[in-house]
């Protein structure tokens, strides 16, 4: 992202730029146990629109009670930001998220983050990509194996 594409955010908060994003999801997850996301929060639209592999949110208040119901899920939740790059109103982040649910191994998914920011700064759309299944499943016993034969024999 440029100096010139830099939009104000409003609240008085800095402007998100590449080196601002990684600092601020690298404070969120990357303490012991579970994450907090509340210093991020105002960095969103009232308006935020979020998608992933399993689910569409719509709005800020539902978009902070979808990442509090993860935070009540997860034993720990860790992030590992591999990659980040932006340009214009874009910021696109690759990433591996170490999560801890009670009772099962840790399970890793690798994936990436695609963040639209409004005319004032604030993310109004984040996207975010990942194969659940296949990350999953390398920690259910029986299907690390199998799940990679369905695949071939479904797809090719």
């Amino acid at each position: 992202m440029t100096e010139q594409s830099q939009k104000p955010v409003t609240n008085n908060l800095e402007p998100l730029d590449r080196e601002r994003v990684l600092k601020l999801w690298s404070q969120t997850y990357n303490t012991s146990g579970k994450p907090d996301w509340s210093h991020i929060f105002p960095y969103y639209s009232e308006e935020i629109i979020f998608e992933d592999t399993v689910q569409k949110v719509e709005g800020k208040e539902d978009f902070v009670a979808m990442c509090n119901r993860l935070t009540e899920r997860c034993e720990e939740l860790k992030m590992n930001i591999t990659a980040i790059t932006a340009a214009e109103n874009l910021i696109f982040m690759e990433w591996e998220m170490t999560m801890i649910f009670r009772k099962t191994p840790s399970t890793t998914l690798y994936g990436c983050t695609r963040l639209t920011l409004g005319d004032d700064g604030r993310i109004t759309h984040q996207r975010d990509y990942y194969d659940l299944w296949s990350d999953i499943f390398e920690n259910v016993p029986g299907m690390k194996n199998l799940y990679p034969r369905i695949m071939k024999r479904l797809f090719g």
